[in-house]
């Protein structure tokens, strides 16, 4: 039966779309600072970079657009593209994916460092995930309307589609029992989880266009909480909602009664109280996990909004939900 649910699934699909959605390749790499493709590259298919730590430079037919950690963007096909990081180094995974037609089920090749496409270029059907990918950006009748070559999700969505990447290599690497209906459904999760933050991009943008002063911060809010776990600044928060620097100050201080920074401050204490209250996760962890740059910088933030260290912290509920007993360092 289990065996049965797979072609059930995919017929269901290819009634309604007329095609297969699929995740065929996924490729793991690391640059080191001043590291770049020395020329350009361009690929036939639909690919998602998913930043997993650091952060670089991207270089799109002429543009260029800085890709922090935890964030992703979509590359359309046939896009010339380069990547350089200015520092430190970074960790990226790419996945290229799109629907595929049903005379051939595709196998999926994800992780790793390359090996060969198991795809032909007729197996996938670029402009069925673009009119997808359309429709999902509040173009109801599917037809393209622009021809950026990218697409940034910055929005609350950001995080799902970062879990699902990591999924998807995860269950690759297991090669368990079940594992190409489960790849068949995270390929699907994964264009759902698109859809929505597309969505949510272009809802912001037309209240960001109509909006005033309040909600404008109410935005900004949503935007500092989605995005607390990477280097962000006033300014760019600011240039998201289209204010000035010091208008959105002003405006934000007034609304909240904090400062941006402040604000941001006390989200990432509040996420790191919720961390501390487990015990599987350093307290060095906990930073990296809630946007600080040194443990130093989250001890100091933390001591200053909560009164004590986060090691005494987490000892302190551990202890309460425990029972007294005795907590080590973690």
């Amino acid at each position: 039966m289990f065996e049965d649910l797979l072609p059930a699934v995919e017929r269901g699909i290819i009634e309604a779309a007329g095609a297969i959605p699929v995740v065929f390749k996924g490729i793991e790499r690391t640059f080191e600072k001043g590291e770049t493709f020395s020329v350009p590259s361009r690929h036939d298919y639909h690919e998602l970079t998913y930043m997993r730590s650091g952060k670089a430079e991207f270089d799109i037919e002429g543009r260029k657009v800085v890709l922090e950690k935890g964030g992703s963007l979509v590359l359309r096909p046939l896009m010339s593209h380069a990547i350089r990081v200015e520092e430190g180094y970074a960790e990226i995974v790419v996945l290229y994916f799109g629907f595929a037609t049903p005379q051939t089920r595709p196998l999926n090749n994800v992780g790793g460092t390359g090996g060969s496409n198991p795809l032909k270029t007729t197996d996938i059907e670029p402009r069925s995930l673009e009119k997808f990918l359309s429709f999902a950006n509040g173009n109801e009748s599917g037809e393209s309307q622009h021809h950026d070559p990218y697409i940034l999700i910055r929005g609350k969505s950001r995080q799902d589609i970062a879990g699902l990447v990591e999924r998807i290599l995860r269950e690759n690497r297991m090669e368990s029992y079940g594992q190409e209906l489960m790849m068949q459904l995270l390929a699907m999760e994964l264009l759902v989880a698109l859809a929505r933050g597309l969505r949510e991009e272009w809802e912001e943008s037309l209240r960001v266009r109509t909006g005033k002063a309040r909600e404008l911060v109410r935005i900004a809010r949503d935007y500092i909480i989605g995005n607390h776990d990477r280097d962000i600044s006033v300014a760019e928060v600011a240039g998201y909602v289209f204010l000035s620097q010091g208008y959105f100050t002003r405006a934000f201080r007034d609304e909240t009664g904090l400062s941006p920074m402040a604000f941001l401050m006390q989200i990432r204490v509040e996420h790191a109280c919720k961390l501390l209250e487990k015990n599987d996760i350093k307290v060095s962890g906990v930073a990296d996990a809630v946007g600080f740059s040194s443990p130093q910088r989250f001890n100091a933030a933390f001591r200053k909004h909560i009164g004590s260290t986060p090691m005494e912290y987490r000892r302190h509920v551990l202890r309460r939900k425990n029972g007294n007993e005795e907590i080590g360092e973690a």
